[in-house]
């Protein structure tokens, strides 16, 4: 019950990620801004990484794989920030 019930949130994550790309993207396109792009890579990888776990059942998050993954995604947050307070 507990494996199938981390996948189902899992997978909820993975959704609403995948639509914070979505949402994110077309910001980007409207506006070319880096900012939204950056974000919206940070979230698409977020979902991939969040669909993989739900689907392959690894328990463990801290695998090296998905703790570098996850490092990326914050890396790239980190740097629209910095992009964005940098230009003003």
């Amino acid at each position: 019950m507990g494996s199938n019930l981390t996948a189902l949130l899992s997978g909820a994550v993975a959704m609403a990620s995948f639509a914070a790309t979505l949402f994110f993207l077309k910001f980007w396109r409207q506006t070319s801004d880096t900012f939204f792009l950056l974000f919206g890579l940070a979230f698409a990888i977020d979902a991939v990484t969040r669909a993989t776990l739900g689907l392959t059942h690894i328990s463990n998050e801290l695998e090296p794989a998905f703790y570098c993954l996850r490092l990326a995604m914050f890396v790239l947050i980190i740097a629209a920030i910095a992009t964005k307070n940098r230009r003003r």
